[in-house]
């Protein structure tokens, strides 16, 4: 048997095992149109499609699907689903095709209904065009009832473009068209068949429910509930029947209203309903739900359509100096940002997938998630409901709106296009509580300073988007008057960036997030602090969040000392550490904000982009918290787990970094505990209390030649809670230091291995080699007289020294020393515990630029530490490497 004679008798299997909707089953029935599909990636003719199908080389696929994999890591610690050999990151034209059994009903109807498909989607069914569904994140629906064949044998046909956007292309309208993400192709999400009876609640409400409610007033005593129902009626009379059932199964408020057969294809019927005593959504303290539950009955009672959705009553508020406010009393939002990819699945998720990562990020103590930056699906918002996790919802509209000043008509499409993904993203969303805000944009004010790899236009064809955020506000605010718009910026007021090339977006929604990168892009962490109090003088009357902060980070490299170096935001040197120091760096800050109402880290998860080589990843995005295949919490999860979850908490950091390069470390241990006691090889060290930011730290914790355990106890009001980390150190590194000076990452070149800069105090790192950023390659340095060049590029500057724990006895030490161009004329003491080894060492015009030279000297130390000190005379002192191993 052939191939396509093999495909054609899977299809015809498939046709009689999907369950056939029958006429009269049930007053609203779906079935799942999961399996039995084909699937071919290439832009091919419809009429082909249609007249030829049996010579395309289908492959059968089940639902959801995307063709997509993107992004892998280059390390041996995750799972690696995706390799460089088995990534497909095609931007193109795709066919689907299914065929199901089903005949037009006798009485009632028949909707096709698709959760979502990116981005561009063309249906046909049965030889007939249904239409179009621009936008690759909302749900959508066709009556397909009159297109259904006499025989029951029905042929469906999608095509899907996810060509990337520009003009002159068939995408060129459909946001997103920018951005640091990656916009997956595919039938996605879950397709059904849904059938429903003449009357019934509207189908064609931009793919929602067509019954929105919302808590109108609410003190004390009671709750009033404002219900809105889109009823399509046919036949008549009919009743309206809105009933609020709580938790026990009780009816606690209800309201009916008689419905007359309408010549209009549909009414709007509004609803109000009185609660007594009722319980409130409390977010995660009690996120209680009641259940809505709207009934069309007819003349004898019997059900003709019914709709259960799950309602939370509550009020909120963001106020620019409290911040969020819910139910009448302040409460901080704090949590994550979240992309809906995971590796080995793309976009193609499952239930269970979503369950898993929120629970994740819900076990972390977050009570807030970002949807960044679209909508996305039902599932998330209903286990978000359960859970009390509060949500910010947005629309694709990212860094660009328009492809210049020469293309008025495309941008006026996308304008449109961002209209139309707004209206369907609040009518599908309007019911959850979990919901408070509608999201307008994302960082659209990147004006002429936009990073070319985003694709946004910038220059003097970036027009300001001040006229399109003020129509998307107005439409927000008609669709939903219950709840304020947002928007995140990324350059309102920031520092050292001109003033007049960003344009003005934050006045055009109700409240605004900031995403800032201090000490990641720029700045130092601690810059943060000032700017924000700096964005709330600005705008005393629009409450500030903070939609994005974080770091990249790569959980196979590590580093000594997270500040020991320049951090590389667009290259290699992305240690884990560094992630972590960040973290609790930006943390402290928030958390002393209280006119802050949310922050969100940026991100939950690491996840697919197609614009990064960074760290140990390609195409991915390594700021998560979690690996992108979900295998590993970093660090800095649990810095957030033992700062904002009450579940009794204990993390030795760096458990990674397995081989170590210094016979003595700082051992971090991240806990919530009462008391906190380490142990390393059996040897209990003094135990701590009241640790800062909940971060215990012991100080020059000594390591032996071989295995180390090191086991970190938290004593709680009802138990305790143990973690273990085991670190190797090599037998010649067990009394000797190798410091690769002004290094985060230390040298992996020559035979001795070295570590990253650590044990100083004061001066600066830097380096010869001049760094590179997006679409500018770094410049690298050539240094004369040594055969490791990665070593002594590096040094750290100034005054400063080193501390370095020592057993006594003779050692030698040997300094490396690389004069940068700019050292003209420095001359500088070497001292070590108050003996001068190099008085007045100069690096003049004598002595040649970007040469090493050493210098060496045999010590005796008496106390348990050696000092060494780097005095300048004049100018700045320097060294690029420093080892200290016992004297021979």
């Amino acid at each position: 048997m052939s191939l396509i004679s093999l495909r054609r008798v899977i299809a015809v299997l498939f046709l009689f095992l999907i369950p056939v909707i029958q006429a009269g089953a049930s007053p609203r029935f779906s079935v799942p149109l999961t399996e039995g599909w084909s699937f071919y990636y290439g832009d091919i003719a419809l009429d082909f499609v249609q007249t030829s199908s049996g010579e395309i080389p289908w492959q059968p696929v089940s639902m959801p699907h995307t063709w997509n994999r993107v992004g892998y890591y280059n390390n041996d610690l995750v799972k690696n689903l995706h390799t460089k050999d088995n990534v497909n990151t095609e931007m193109g034209v795709a066919w689907y095709r299914q065929e199901f059994n089903q005949s037009a009903p006798n009485t009632g109807k028949v909707w096709l209904e698709f959760d979502a498909v990116s981005r561009v989607a063309d249906v046909y069914l049965n030889g007939k065009y249904l239409g179009e569904h621009r936008g690759g994140f909302n749900r959508f629906r066709f009556n397909i009832t009159q297109y259904l064949a006499k025989d029951g044998r029905n042929e469906l046909l999608v095509k899907v473009d996810n060509t990337n956007p520009k003009p002159g292309t068939n995408t060129a309208d459909t946001l997103p068209i920018a951005g640091d993400f990656f916009v997956h192709g595919g039938i996605y999400r879950p397709v059904r068949l849904v059938k429903t009876q003449s009357s019934h609640f509207s189908m064609n409400d931009y793919g929602a429910s067509g019954v929105y409610a919302h808590t109108e007033a609410l003190d004390s005593e009671t709750a009033k509930i404002i219900v809105r129902s889109k009823v399509t009626a046919a036949e008549g009379p009919l009743v309206l029947k809105t009933t609020l059932v709580d938790n026990n199964g009780a009816v606690v408020a209800e309201a009916s209203t008689d419905l007359m057969a309408s010549d209009t294809s549909e009414r709007e019927i509004h609803q109000e309903l009185t609660v007594e005593n009722p319980t409130l959504w409390q977010g995660t303290e009690n996120p209680y739900l009641y259940s809505l539950q709207s009934l069309l009955l007819d003349k004898s009672g019997s059900v003709i359509d019914t709709i259960a959705q799950p309602f939370g009553i509550r009020t909120f508020a963001m106020d620019p100096t409290k911040g969020f406010i819910l139910n009448g009393q302040p409460y901080r939002l704090r949590g994550a940002s979240y992309h809906q990819d995971r590796e080995g699945k793309g976009w193609a998720v499952s239930v269970d997938d979503i369950e898993q990562d929120i629970t994740m990020l819900y076990e972390m103590g977050a009570n807030t998630i970002r949807l960044a930056h679209y909508p996305h699906g039902q599932p998330v918002h209903e286990i978000a409901n359960r859970l009390g996790i509060v949500l910010w919802d947005e629309i694709p509209l990212v860094t660009s709106w328009t492809y210049g000043k020469d293309y008025p008509k495309e941008t006026e499409a996308l304008a449109k296009n961002a209209e139309l993904q707004l209206v369907e993203m609040i009518r599908q969303n309007y019911n959850h509580p979990s919901v408070v805000t509608w999201g307008i944009s994302n960082e659209v004010d990147f004006g002429a300073i936009a990073p070319a790899f985003l694709g946004a236009v910038k220059g003097e064809d970036a027009p300001t988007p001040g006229a399109l955020l003020q129509r998307l506000n107005a439409l927000a605010k008609s669709e939903d008057g219950s709840r304020p718009t947002t928007q995140a910026n990324c350059c309102d007021a920031r520092p050292r960036l001109d003033p007049d090339k960003i344009p003005e977006v934050t006045r055009f929604a109700d409240t605004a997030g900031a995403n800032r990168y201090f000490g990641w892009y720029y700045g130092k962490p601690a810059e943060l602090s000032n700017h924000l109090d700096h964005l709330q003088q600005l705008y005393p009357n629009i409450p500030m969040s903070v939609s994005e902060y974080g770091a990249g980070g790569a959980v196979s490299i590590h580093t000594d000392n997270p500040i020991g170096g320049p951090v590389d935001a667009t290259g290699f040197n992305q240690p884990e550490e560094y992630m972590s120091y960040f973290h609790a760096q930006h943390w402290q800050i928030l958390n002393s904000k209280p006119y802050l109402w949310a922050s969100w880290v940026w991100n939950g998860f690491d996840f697919a982009t197609k614009v990064r080589r960074e760290g140990d990843a390609i195409d991915i995005n390594t700021k998560g918290l979690i690996t992108y295949d979900r295998s590993i919490k970093k660090d800095s999860y649990y810095f957030y787990k033992a700062n904002w979850s009450a579940e009794p908490t204990v993390h030795i950091t760096q458990k990674r970094y397995k081989d170590r390069a210094y016979p003595v470390t700082d051992v971090r241990v991240y806990s919530n505990a009462d008391i906190t006691t380490l142990k390393v090889n059996g040897r209990k060290l003094a135990a701590q209390t009241n640790c800062p930011q909940n971060i215990c730290v012991w100080n020059n914790v000594r390591l032996r030649a071989g295995d180390n355990k090191v086991r970190a106890i938290g004593k709680f009001a009802t138990r305790s809670v143990k973690d273990s980390a085991h670190w190797q150190l090599a037998k010649n590194k067990a009394l000797s230091y190798r410091i690769d000076a002004g290094a985060l990452l230390a040298s992996q070149e020559g035979s001795e291995v070295y570590g990253s800069d650590a044990f100083f105090e004061g001066g600066e790192a830097r380096s010869l080699d001049k760094p590179g950023s997006w679409g500018k390659k770094p410049v690298y340095a050539a240094v004369k007289n040594t055969n490791n060049r990665l070593l002594v590029v590096t040094y750290r500057a100034g005054d400063f020294s080193y501390t370095l724990p020592m057993e006594p006895g003779q050692y030698r030490v040997k300094f490396t020393f690389v004069k940068p161009e700019d050292f003209v004329d420095s001359s500088f003491d070497v001292i070590a515990n108050r003996q001068i080894l190099m008085d007045d060492f100069a690096l003049g015009e004598e002595r040649s630029v970007n040469k090493a030279v050493e210098f060496s000297s045999v010590i005796e130390v008496s106390s348990q530490q050696l000092i060494l000190e780097f005095q300048p005379s004049t100018g700045e002192a320097m060294v690029s490497a420093i080892t200290v191993e016992p004297a021979p």
